[in-house]
């Protein structure tokens, strides 16, 4: 049984599809990270699987049973913390989760404390939220979905506006809560982060799923080689010129180099020919954020030619 599954999910706003057919599958165990950019869908999506909204078409399910069919999901079914997480200010942290807890149908004080000891606020719990750092909200919020010890975790950008220690800090939180069992989906602009966090990755573009996959998966094509000389800018007029290479671009000193057949020996010579000192020749494999951009660029080439006929 999968941890949520989306099958031909639609969503229209007017004449907008906000989802147009989403199909995605997470199984239990894992950290899964869902990137797309700003209007993709993702905020929708997550907003129907926490029966926030009610799709057009087309069904969510979670651990099994439908999202808004199948009656009030347990408890421990799903936790979240979706967009900016809203509190109190002149309430201590530990108050705040005490009121969401009752609201949300009473909570063993003794799981707030668990939780707030797990995110490290368990010592500053009974100052004002109006007092707590950026950080300290994010991760007051993350507290708040676990709370009732759920088996799906679901959180919309818990890194966002973090200093590399605040990040630091959620990826060992997250890493520890996956280990115990638990099931992450991870929405994040972090590329970077989201890389090395997430085992999967789900990329939507326009209301779809344009790939899926394990990360390791995703970033094992053809990431060209990394090219370091004494003369970058005739290095760039060299490589112009050269049929072995397919394509270049220079980033932060370094240039990066794709060939059409994987023969550096040749890429070499002809650039000791012109009189240009080869100071490394390093192959690279993909970043994340490399396979992003190129989906992303492919799928806006697609609309642009769409809209074109």
């Amino acid at each position: 049984m999968s941890a949520l599954a989306f099958a031909g999910v639609r969503k229209r706003y007017g004449r907008t599809h906000a989802l147009a057919g989403l199909d995605l599958e997470v199984a239990p165990g894992c950290i899964y990270g869902l990137l797309g950019p700003n209007g993709a869908g993702k905020s929708t999506a997550l907003r129907i699987l926490l029966g926030l909204v009610r799709p057009s078409a087309g069904r969510v399910e979670v651990w099994g049973r439908r999202v808004g069919r199948d009656g009030v999901l347990e408890p421990r079914a799903i936790g979240a913390m979706v967009e900016k997480p809203a509190f109190y200010e002149y309430f201590s942290g530990y108050r705040n989760l005490a009121m969401s807890s009752a609201l949300a149908g009473g909570i063993d004080r003794r799981e707030i404390e668990a939780a707030l000891t797990r995110v490290g606020l368990w010592g500053r719990h009974t100052e004002k939220v109006g007092a707590y750092s950026h950080g300290m909200r994010q991760r007051l919020g993350i507290a708040q979905a676990l709370v009732p010890r759920p088996r799906l975790l679901v959180l919309d950008e818990p890194a966002q506006g973090l200093d590399p220690e605040g990040l630091a800090d959620v990826r060992d939180l997250l890493r520890e809560l996956c280990a115990d069992g638990m099931t992450i989906l991870l929405s994040s602009h972090l590329l970077h982060e989201v890389e090395q966090l997430c085992e999967y990755v789900g990329v939507i573009a326009a209301g779809r799923l344009l790939a899926h996959g394990p990360v390791a998966n995703m970033v094992s094509g053809d990431g060209g080689y990394e090219l370091r000389v004494d003369d970058r800018e005739r290095t760039l007029s060299v490589l112009a010129g050269l049929e072995v290479v397919t394509r270049h671009n220079a980033v932060n000193g370094a240039i990066r180099v794709w060939l059409s057949e994987d023969r550096p020996e040749q890429l070499t010579a002809a650039l000791v020919a012109a009189g240009i000192g080869v100071r490394a020749l390093i192959p690279r494999r993909p970043a994340l954020e490399e396979v992003y951009l190129d989906l992303a660029r492919t799928q806006t080439d697609a609309g642009t030619e769409e809209a074109r006929q």
